[in-house]
């Protein structure tokens, strides 16, 4: 479909020429550069507080993962007011200014549409120096791959509308979807990281998918070291499996080598489409130990879980021990 619009070449729109880029990226002159995105969805929790920090936390993940400062973000929602109550609303927007203001954005307005169910989200500016900028094409082989927050977000609030979990029994998820990227982002500017992206509905095997082939190598991971929230593999175990998880190994699992001798569960948590994931970052060896070093001063904890090869560009291999 979208190849069916359209283009827009323009010397400045520097994203143009980024495969997979995370965020639009407009450049303003030799030191400054706008990045822009967006981004909103349905509520994952009941409170409409802690909805509101994580879809905020989520939309400005994607200006964290280029290296960028986020400056502004335009409240986007949808809302059945006539069916909700407007402190509902209120409570929403509430939760997602909080993240704004931990961000160290600006909340310079919005837009709101009446519709049947609640939505969500952010549109967002940063700025960035275009020579510093982290993108999607800068893995090198031998490079080392590091996750910075668990995964199983998908499996977990597919269990709560399912009745089997409720949201008291998945607080360390729910945490993690309410936490910034911007400490993860802070550290591996500070090791100079080769290469960034975002995990979010494309699941980890998506999003790795698109930064091997946007850099033209291979990625190694392996499954046994892959963080994830407690009771997600539990989850997977029943069949608690969300639909975008099938339609992410239907669609980028051709490109995926080595599944066939790796537990079935390891690989429904390496499709599960995130909400609000970590920084998949990559860093040349030997500045590895520097940014392990970045991860411990800021809190975060971010396993290497595998590493970039010369061989099958565009491909993923999973490997369990």
């Amino acid at each position: 479909m979208l190849s069916q619009l359209p283009t827009f070449d323009h010397p400045d729109l520097l994203s143009q020429d980024i495969p997979f880029a995370d965020a639009a990226i407009f450049r303003i002159n030799e030191h400054q550069a706008l990045v822009q995105s967006v981004d909103f969805f349905t509520p994952v929790v009941d409170d409409p507080y802690i909805y509101g920090q994580i879809a905020a936390a989520n939309a400005l993940s994607d200006i964290f993962a280029m290296g960028a400062r986020p400056l502004t973000a335009m409240n986007v929602i949808c809302f059945p007011i006539n069916c909700l109550d407007s402190t509902v609303m209120l409570k929403i927007l509430e939760g997602g200014q909080e993240r704004i203001q931990a961000a160290g954005a600006v909340m310079a307005g919005g837009h709101s549409v009446e519709d049947d169910e609640p939505k969500y989200g952010l549109s967002v500016t940063g700025m960035v120096d275009p020579q510093q900028m982290i993108t999607t094409c800068g893995c090198r082989p031998g490079d080392r791959i590091y996750l910075t927050k668990p995964l199983g977000t998908g499996l977990l609030t597919t269990a709560i509308k399912g009745e089997v979990l409720d949201e008291a029994e998945i607080q360390d998820a729910i945490q993690g979807m309410v936490c910034l990227n911007k400490a993860a982002a802070e550290a591996m500017l500070a090791a100079r990281a080769s290469a960034c992206t975002d995990i979010t509905g494309f699941g980890l095997l998506g999003h790795a998918t698109e930064l091997a082939a946007a850099s033209q190598v291979g990625l190694k991971i392996y499954l046994d070291r892959l963080p994830h929230y407690a009771q997600a593999l539990d989850m997977a175990s029943m069949g608690l499996v969300p639909l975008g998880a099938h339609r992410n190994r239907e669609y980028y699992g051709t490109r995926m080598d080595g599944q066939e001798g790796c537990d079935p569960l390891l690989i429904d948590l390496f499709c599960d489409p995130q909400t609000s994931g970590g920084l998949l970052i990559a860093i040349a060896p030997e500045r590895a130990e520097n940014l392990e070093a970045e991860f411990a001063a800021r809190g975060v904890k971010a396993p290497c879980i595998g590493e970039v090869t010369a061989d099958s560009p565009g491909r993923v291999q999973v490997v369990q021990s």
